[in-house]
C-alpha cells in the first residue's frame, strides 16, 4: 500500500504570529514511530522528520501572516490543498480534520494525524517546518520570546505585544480578547 496515499496536514493555523505551514506526504518506505506531531516530543519530531524526508515524496506550502490577513485562513487552506494535490500525484488523498474547504473529492478524517501513517508524516513535516521557521524569526525579534511560545497567544506573548506592539510576523486579523482596549496605534 505504500505510495498510494498522500496524507495532508497543517501546522500553525492557530498562532497569532508566523506562517501557517501545510504539508502533503506520500510514504515510499515504512517509517516506525509515526504519530500526531503534537503527541511527540520536539526531539522525536526532529528525528522522525529527517527519516520522513528521506523516505517520502512531499510538498510544503507556507502562508505568511500577510497572506492570512488579506485572504483569510480558510482561503489559504483551500489554496494549499489545491497546490498539494496538484504537485503530488497520487491515487488517494486524505486531509486531517472535518472540512475539505471546498476542494471537491478530497476526503477528510478527524484525528487522521494520529491514525494514518501518511497524515502523521505530513503532520510532522508541517510542525517541524513551522517551528524551525518561528525559531529563525525569534532571532530577528528576540523581545517577543517566540522560541518559548512558537507564536501562539500565550500570556507571555500577549504581554510582549502589549509592551512592543505587533511586529512584521504578527497576524493582525486575529482578534485577542486579552488585547481589547489597546488602541490600534498602540499595537501597530
Amino acid at each position: 500500500m505504500l505510495g498510494k496515499l498522500c496524507g495532508i496536514d497543517e501546522a500553525g493555523r492557530g498562532p497569532i504570529a508566523g506562517d501557517m505551514v501545510m504539508a502533503g506526504c506520500i510514504l515510499n518506505l515504512h517509517v516506525d514511530g509515526l504519530n500526531d506531531s503534537k503527541k511527540l516530543s520536539e526531539k522525536k519530531r526532529e528525528a522522525l522528520y529527517e527519516i520522513i524526508i528521506k523516505s517520502s515524496s512531499y510538498h510544503v506550502v507556507k502562508f505568511s501572516p500577510k497572506e492570512i490577513d488579506e485572504n483569510g485562513i480558510s482561503a489559504c487552506i483551500k489554496k494549499g490543498l489545491i497546490e498539494i494535490t496538484t504537485k503530488l500525484t497520487c491515487k488517494e488523498y486524505l486531509f486531517d480534520g472535518n472540512s475539505n474547504f471546498g476542494v471537491t473529492g478530497l476526503p477528510t478524517m478527524i484525528k487522521a494525524d494520529g491514525k494514518v501513517a501518511e497524515v502523521s508524516a505530513a503532520s510532522i513535516i508541517a510542525k517541524v517546518t513551522h517551528d524551525r521557521d518561528i525559531l529563525e524569526e525569534a532571532k530577528k525579534y528576540p523581545e517577543y520570546c517566540f522560541e518559548k511560545h512558537k507564536g501562539y497567544g500565550t500570556a507571555l506573548h500577549v504581554e510582549m505585544i502589549k509592551k512592543y506592539g505587533y511586529c512584521d510576523i504578527h497576524r493582525r486579523s486575529y482578534k485577542l480578547k486579552a488585547l481589547e482596549g489597546f488602541t490600534r496605534s498602540t499595537l501597530f
